[in-house]
């Protein structure tokens, strides 16, 4: 491996490291972290509203389709 591979890896892993430090301690942590916790929510709760229509759709065509 090169040394400018190298270094430039090097560069890039402990720029990861910071970026990762600022996003766990920094400003504005508290508001990301609750702003995850929120999609996150929001994620469940349309999968949820789309199995329960779903399942409501499919209830409603087989009992339409034995009374005929």
């Amino acid at each position: 491996m090169d040394i400018a591979t190298k270094a430039k890896e090097e560069i890039e892993s402990r720029l990861k490291s910071i970026e990762h430090f600022i996003e766990e301690k920094g400003l504005g942590s508290s508001y990301l972290t609750k702003a995850r916790r929120t999609q996150r929510n929001v994620n469940l709760a349309i999968a949820v509203g789309t199995l329960i229509t779903a399942a409501g759709i499919s209830i409603w065509l087989f009992s339409n389709s034995r009374k005929d």
